[in-house]
């Protein structure tokens, strides 16, 4: 059974292909040209400076798959607000690593002090994505039609929610 763990540095080799994997054929990004190795570490870099999780799904030696969160905007009062990442090798898609990449992820990011992570899910029909994020607890808040275009075709997004912790319930500690 795979195991979730944090990111490494030598992970970055399988953390650009399964990346590239989806930005090539899939429609769950909607970058169109593939990230380098070097891009991706620096992209690890930021995540880890702002005390946010970057973690791995690793079967053996082999990663499976990444998820991590950022802040969703750079202003001051969103900073308890994050978005979530997540990409699976699609050889390990349909095993439940995505829902304990995820649990693990949101579990880290509470303690993170996330209050509320966000999911901007690319396309509506990725219905692998949407089902994983509402198997966590997520809860739909709204699409914003054919805001995307990708492989020759307006592609929506899917905008999904989920509190942790105290949520919106009391202040975060400053």
């Amino acid at each position: 059974m795979p195991i979730i763990r944090s990111s490494r540095p030598e992970d970055i080799p399988a953390i650009t292909a399964i990346y590239a994997h989806h930005v090539l054929v899939g429609t769950g990004t909607f970058e169109l040209e593939p990230p380098s190795s070097a891009d991706m570490t620096v992209r690890r870099a930021e995540v880890l400076a702002k005390g946010l999780p970057y973690l791995v799904a690793a079967k053996g030696d082999k990663v499976v798959g990444f998820a991590y969160c950022n802040w969703f905007k750079p202003r001051p009062a969103y900073r308890f607000s994050a978005e979530d990442s997540i990409y699976l090798d699609p050889a390990a898609q349909g095993l439940g690593l995505g829902r304990a990449l995820l649990t693990e992820l949101a579990a880290q990011s509470e303690r993170a002090g996330v209050r509320k992570l966000i999911a901007v899910i690319g396309d509506s029909a990725n219905t692998g994505s949407i089902a994983v994020h509402r198997s966590v607890g997520f809860a739909m808040v709204g699409v914003l039609k054919s805001c995307g275009w990708k492989f020759d075709q307006w592609r929506d997004v899917v905008m999904m929610d989920m509190a942790l912790g105290q949520g919106d319930n009391s202040a975060p500690q400053q």
